[in-house]
């Protein structure tokens, strides 16, 4: 029998969310990427942006229309202009329609 398991899923979810999240990213700390869940239950432009602890904006993740659905967007620790940004907490936030949310991570190297 050359049947094969390939995988469980053992979450069930439906496939429109109930409500706007953005959750914690994941590894947290990270080095030098990490991952940023976040679900949208309606249509939305969304943004996604990185930010220093100072405020300062560091990097656009996500910027355009999205429909409904959990969507994950990912960091690789560098700026907008390609460079690796150095250790320290960085917030991330989410502008969707009028759901604004914020969370901190920390980028050990």
């Amino acid at each position: 029998d050359r049947n094969l398991l390939v995988g469980i899923k053992d979450e069930i979810r439906p496939e429109v969310p109930a409500a706007f999240a953005l959750a914690q990213n994941y590894p947290n700390p990270f080095n030098p990427t990490t991952e940023i869940p976040y679900a949208l239950p309606v249509n939305a432009r969304v943004e996604i942006a990185v930010y220093n602890i100072l405020g300062q904006k560091v990097r656009t993740l996500v910027n355009h229309a999205q429909s409904p659905g959990y969507y994950t967007a990912h960091w690789d620790g560098r700026n907008d202009a390609g460079q690796l940004v150095g250790s320290g907490i960085y917030i991330y936030r989410i502008n969707a329609g009028e759901y604004r949310a914020m969370r901190k991570m920390i980028l050990l190297k």
